[in-house]
Order: C-alpha cells, then structure tokens, then sequence
C-alpha cells in the first residue's frame, strides 16, 4: 500500500506538471487577451514535430530553443493577421476562427511528417534513470520535464505580478485606449503575448515530445484536457491552472491504480438483476473509468463553483 501511495502520488505530480507545462500558454493568452484559444495544442503539436525535425539536424538542446522561436512567431503572425480582423464580431467569431485553426494545422502536420508516430527520442544527455523508488527507475528526463515547469510557473508568475512589462500587459487587457494614449502599442501588446503563448505550448510539445508519442493526432488526444485544467483551475488564473493541474493529474494517476468496483464492495448483484444493464455499471472498476475523472471534475466544477478554484469570473 506504501509503495502504491507513493508512487502514485510521484507519478500524479509528474503528470500534473506536463498538464501545466501544456495549459501555462493557454492560461497567459486567455488572461491578457480574453481569447480561448481552440488551436492551443496545435501549437503544443507543432513545437514537438518542430523539436523532432531540429533535433535530427542540430540536436535536442538547439531545438529546444529555436521550436518555441519558430511556433511563437507562427502564433504572433496568426493574432496580427488572423484573430485581430475577427476580434471586431465578437467572441464567437473568434473562437471559429481557432476551431477551424486546429483542423487546418492538424492536416498540414499530417501532411508534412505522416500519420504514423515519428521516432523522436529523449536527449543522450538525460537518458538514465534518475533514482530508483521502489524498485522503480524514474527517468532523468520526467524529473527535467518537473524542473522546467516549476521554472516556467515561477517565471510566469513574477513576470505578471512583479514586472512593469506585466502591468502594462495586463492594463492593456482592460484599459487599452489609455495604455495607447500613454504611448505603448497596444496591437503589439496583444501581438507578443499571444506569442508568447504559443511559444509556451511548444516547449511543452518539445518536451512531452520524447516522453509521449509524437503523432499528428497527439493534439486531439491531449486538447480537450487543457480545457478542464484552464476552467478548473479558474480561466485566466495561472496559480489555478498550477493547483488544477496537480489535482487532476493525482486523480487520474491514482484512479488508473485502483482496481476496487461496486462489486468488490458490496459482492455480486442477486440473479435477477445480473442479466441487466446494471451488472456492467456494478462490476467496472476505477481503473476503467479513470480517462473519464478530469471532466467529471470539470462537470463538478461547473455546477457548483463556475468560476473554478482560484478564478474570478463568472464567465
């Protein structure tokens, strides 16, 4: 049970680091600019295909740099001539604009490098384990993925909180015609922070990149979850994206562990009813509802605090 507790919890935390290293640009974009950007894990997906292409030319370490470059400027080029004509209509046109973003990135990735996952390998560098728990290896390369998030989160956090450049970002949000008259371009606010999330959502792709599959559908897979760590979390609160994102990630992890079902605890249905539809809801475990937790969670959330852990608004 110890061990079980144990690393479960290791595993919980790493996991709900990598969620965050993935939401962290999502969280920033929808806190300055009020945008929820559909096409966040594409830019995720195209950091790692970006990062796997690099690395077979110049090396892992080179690609880890110039991937976000490559996907921050992409992101910086779609608010100035993509999202920025849209913003006028409204929201919604804003948020077609990123669904039909997704799909198009998704099909010139597939395009470019294939269907199949591409061989895209952890560092020389980083490729040993760490420690040994348990009689468990834990790779140096996850315990650099931790690193890099908390760094990130702690960078964020005092760049936005602590920095003239955050004030002025997050003034430009709700005042943007008097942050203009004080000479600062407001276009060009919004321009590098859109940037700057999307740059974030590809170092998370050149890191997970390694450690996950790396497939032109991996966005797909891993979308929709960032959704529930951003409006868990509170949308545009980044201390709730962190705080959602260890929370999901320990749920998920320890649910995966447990084997326990309505059956193991009060023994099998009588005869009548085990030839029904509810023998199959008495006997599924923990185990096999487990990918389903986070949007029960999200669902939760939803109903009884909208504005989720750490948010502020309503809507």
């Amino acid at each position: 049970m110890l061990e079980l507790i144990v690393i479960s919890t290791l595993n919980g935390i790493l996991f709900g680091m990598l969620l965050f290293l993935m939401a962290s640009g999502l969280t920033v974009i929808f806190s300055m600019l009020g945008v929820l950007n559909f096409a966040h894990a594409s830019f995720y997906m195209l950091g790692a295909f970006f990062g796997f292409q690099i690395s077979k030319w110049v090396g892992f370490w080179p690609a880890l740099i110039i991937s976000p470059l490559l996907a921050g400027g992409l992101g910086a080029l779609v608010e100035r001539y993509g999202l920025r004509q849209v913003h006028k209509y409204g929201h919604v046109p804003e948020l077609l604009f990123t669904f039909g973003l997704a799909f198009a990135i998704e099909e010139v990735v597939s395009i470019v490098w294939g269907k199949s996952p591409v061989d895209f390998r952890v560092p020389a560098l980083l490729d040993f384990p760490a420690f040994t728990l348990f009689s468990t290896n834990y790779p140096a390369f996850k315990i650099f993925m931790l690193v890099i998030s908390i760094v990130i989160f702690a960078g964020l956090l005092i760049t936005l909180k602590k920095t003239r450049i955050g004030l002025i970002v997050q003034a430009a949000l709700t005042h943007p015609h008097m942050v203009g008259h004080l000479g600062h371009n407001v276009g060009r606010i919004f321009m590098l922070v859109f940037g700057v999330g999307t740059a974030l959502a590809a170092v998370a792709g050149v890191i997970a990149g390694p450690a996950l599959v790396t497939q032109s559908n991996m966005a797909g897979l891993l979308g929709p979850i960032l959704f529930v760590v951003v409006v868990v979390g509170g949308l545009g609160s980044l201390p709730g994206a962190f705080l959602a994102s260890l929370l999901i990630g320990l749920v998920q992890t320890f649910a995966v562990s447990m084997n326990g079902s309505l059956a193991g605890a009060f023994g099998p249905l009588s005869p009548d009813l085990a030839a029904t539809w509810l023998a199959d809801i008495w006997n599924v475990t923990i185990a096999q509802i487990a990918p389903i937790m986070p949007y029960v969670l999200l669902v939760l959330i939803l109903m009884f605090r909208p504005m989720g852990l750490l948010g502020t608004r309503e809507t």
